[in-house]
């Protein structure tokens, strides 16, 4: 278990490997984010991506699947205080292959219980920066300070 005492800022890791598939794509954006270009195979054609993509918030989620399970099941890690600096770079499309980077940015006590690390995360899709953002990771004290 990797607690806030354990996290050193600098420390950088790639992982994950998530495929994006039509199916979820267009099963995601029904419920969540219903435009044209992420429902609608042929209205996405005509549309300034000129094909299917992803909701940015559907990137946001399977890279938060790929953190998960990669990066903070072996954390002491308690929730999120939130993001900073989101930014969708390029679209995910069907058949695009995600990973995730991290690197600790900072790192500073929250409370006698907490410590609060910046993660940067970015995520690729075939190689090329999709999303990027960072996560400020509550992690749990070993010993108050």
């Amino acid at each position: 278990m990797e607690y806030f005492e354990d996290v050193t800022v600098g420390d950088t890791d790639a992982f994950g490997s998530y495929g994006a598939t039509a199916s979820e794509i267009t099963d995601f954006a029904e419920r969540y984010d219903p435009q044209p270009f992420h429902t609608d195979p042929e209205a996405a054609a005509d549309s300034p991506f000129g094909g299917l993509v992803a909701s940015g918030w559907h990137t946001a989620a399977m890279t938060m699947r790929l953190l998960v399970d990669e990066f903070l099941a072996d954390g002491a890690t308690r929730g999120a205080l939130g993001v900073d600096e989101l930014r969708w770079r390029r679209p995910v499309r069907p058949g695009d292959e995600l990973t995730v980077t991290t690197e600790i940015v900072d790192k500073e006590g929250w409370d006698d219980e907490l410590g609060v690390v910046s993660v940067r995360i970015t995520t690729e899709a075939d190689g090329e920066e999709a999303l990027t953002m960072v996560g400020l990771v509550l992690y749990e004290r070993r010993t108050a300070p």
